[in-house]
C-alpha cells in the first residue's frame, strides 16, 4: 500500500531524496511552500502524512485538528519546541534519523489508529507496532469537528471516581432562560462552602454572565486566555491558575474562569482547547462546574470552510466531558416540553455522563394548583424515561437581590428554600456513585392536569 506524504520546508529535502531512492511504500506527492498549502493538500485528501521541517511554530491544536479531520498524521523534524509540540500531539522525528528510519516511522504512524482525546499526554509509540518509545514523542490530538463522538469515548474508569482527580459538573438547559447561570454559580458556591477546591467555568459562547453575576467589574475573559494557551500547547496547572480569578463567597473561595467579554469573541473558545482546559482543571480541582449555552446543534458542519470554528462546540464538549450533567428545564408549559424534546439529543451528546434532571422556577401560576405533582404527572406521561431528580422553587426576590449585590444565595439569602435545594443538588452532583432518587410521584395525584394537556398538545406538533 502506498502512503502519500506532503512536506514543508527545505530541511526535509535530504530525507525526501533518500525516501524517493528507496522506491518503497512511501511516496512524496508534494513539497509545499507554506502551511496553508499543506492544509489545502490535507483537505483535498492528497496525503496521509505531513512531514515538516519549517512552520512548526505555527502549529496549534486547532490546525492539528483540521489535519486530523482528513486523517493526516503530522511529523516534525527535531530541533523545534519539542515540549510544546509533544503536548499538541505531534510526532517528533529524532535528530539524525536516516531516510529508512523516517520511512519506518511514517509507515507506523500512518497505520496507527486515530488517537482519542482522553489519551492526551500519552505517546503514540504505545499504539505503533514496533516503534521504540524513545523514538517517537507525541500526544493525541483531538477533533473539534465532533466533540461528542471523541470525548464521549473517555475511559469509563476516569468517571468512576477511582482516580485522584476532580469531577466535571456541567449545567445545561434548553433555550428560554431555565436558570443555567444562577444554578451553576450557586452549585459552585455550595461546593466551595463544603471545603472542596472548586473552579467555575463560564463556557457560554452566546451570553456569558458569571462575572457580572458575581459583580466582577474587571473582566479579562479568563477562559479565552486559558484556551489560547491550550491551543498553543502551553497550558499547565500554573497557567490555569494565572488565568483564573479567585473570588470570595460567603467566607470561602472559589476560582473562576470568566467568560467572553463580547459575544463576537466566541471563535476564541474552540473545542480542542476547551477540552484541554477541562482536563487540566479536573487534575487541579476537586470540582469543575461549567456553565454552558443552550444550543446542541452542530449546524456549522455544513460550512464549506473546513477550518471554521464552531460556536456550539464549546457546549457540546463541556457536556460530553461531564461526569455529572445537570439538566435544567423551566416549570411551565413551554420549558418542560422543550426539555423533553432535547433529552434524547443530550443522551447522544453525553452518553457516559450521569444526568440529574431539575425542573426550575416551580410556581403555581405556571403549572396549576397541584404544583410539583402536576409537573411529575406531566413528566411521567411524556418524558423519554428519565425521571425528575429535583425541583427548584421560584424565588425571584432572592435571585434579584443576589444579582443586584453581585453575591451568591448563601450570602444574600442564606435561609431561602431555593438555596437549600441547590445545596442538596450540589452534594448529589459531586458524588461519584450513581445514586437513584425518584422524583415527585404522580401516582394517584393530579390526573390529567392542565399542564399535561398543554404539554401533550405542544409535543404533538
Amino acid at each position: 500500500m502506498s502512503i502519500s506524504v506532503v512536506t514543508l520546508g527545505t530541511g526535509t529535502w535530504p530525507l525526501v531524496d533518500q525516501i524517493e531512492r528507496q522506491h518503497g511504500s512511501v511516496t512524496v506527492v508534494r513539497r509545499c511552500l507554506d502551511l496553508s498549502e499543506l492544509l489545502a493538500c490535507a483537505h483535498s485528501g492528497m496525503a496521509r502524512v505531513a512531514l515538516l521541517a519549517e512552520g512548526a511554530e505555527e502549529l496549534t491544536a486547532s490546525l492539528l485538528e483540521q489535519l486530523s479531520l482528513s486523517s493526516v498524521r503530522v511529523l516534525v523534524l527535531a530541533g523545534h519546541d519539542e515540549t510544546r509540540l509533544t503536548a499538541l500531539g505531534v510526532t517528533i522525528v529524532p535528530a539524525g534519523a536516516t531516510g529508512d528510519e523516517v520511512m519506518d516511522l511514517i509507515e507506523q504512524v500512518a497505520e496507527s489508529p486515530v488517537p482519542l482525546p482522553s489519551n492526551r499526554g500519552h505517546s503514540h509509540a504505545d499504539g505503533l507496532p514496533g516503534a521504540a518509545s524513545d523514538s517517537v514523542k507525541s500526544a493525541a490530538p483531538t477533533q473539534e469537528s465532533d466533540p461528542l463522538e471523541s470525548v464521549a469515548k473517555t475511559d469509563a474508569s476516569d468517571r468512576s471516581g477511582s482516580r485522584d482527580t476532580g469531577r466535571i459538573i456541567t449545567v445545561w438547559g434548553p433555550m428560554g432562560a431555565p436558570g443555567r447561570t444562577i444554578t451553576a454559580l450557586n452549585v459552585a458556591a455550595e461546593l466551595a462552602l463544603t471545603g472542596s477546591r472548586v473552579l467555575l467555568v463560564d463556557a457560554d459562547t452566546y451570553a456569558a454572565a458569571i462575572a457580572a453575576s458575581l459583580g466582577m467589574l474587571e473582566e479579562a475573559a479568563g477562559l479565552a486566555q486559558a484556551c489560547r494557551l491550550a491551543d498553543q500547547g502551553k497550558l499547565d496547572a500554573e497557567g490555569l491558575q494565572r488565568c483564573a480569578t479567585r473570588v470570595s463567597v460567603a467566607g470561602s473561595t472559589l476560582d473562576v474562569l470568566t467568560g467572553l467579554t463580547r459575544h463576537d469573541r466566541w471563535p476564541e473558545v474552540r473545542a480542542a482547547a476547551l477540552e484541554t482546559v477541562l482536563v487540566q482543571a479536573r487534575n487541579a480541582y476537586q470540582a469543575v462546574v461549567v456553565d454552558t449555552s443552550f444550543s446542541l446543534e452542530s449546524d456549522e458542519e455544513i460550512s464549506l470552510d473546513m477550518i471554521a470554528p464552531r460556536r456550539n462546540a464549546a457546549t457540546l464538549s463541556a457536556c460530553a466531558m461531564a461526569d455529572t450533567l445537570v439538566v435544567l428545564g423551566s416549570a411551565d408549559a413551554l420549558g418542560i416540553p422543550r426539555l423533553v424534546k432535547t433529552l434524547p439529543d443530550l443522551a447522544e451528546v453525553a452518553p457516559t455522563a450521569r444526568l440529574l434532571v431539575v425542573i426550575n422556577k416551580l410556581r403555581k401560576a405556571s403549572v396549576g394548583r397541584s404544583g410539583a405533582e402536576s409537573v411529575a404527572e406531566a413528566w411521567a406521561r411524556f418524558s423519554p424515561g428519565h425521571g425528575i431528580d429535583a425541583t427548584f422553587d421560584w424565588d425571584p426576590g432572592a435571585c434579584d437581590e443576589a444579582l443586584l449585590a453581585g453575591a451568591v444565595l448563601a450570602e444574600s439569602a442564606a435561609k431561602s428554600g431555593l438555596r437549600e435545594q441547590i445545596a442538596q443538588l450540589a452534594a448529589r452532583a459531586l458524588r461519584p456513585e450513581s445514586d437513584v432518587v425518584e422524583g415527585p410521584s404522580s401516582a394517584g395525584k393530579a390526573p390529567g392536569t392542565r399542564l399535561g394537556q398543554r404539554m401533550g398538545a405542544w409535543l404533538r406538533r
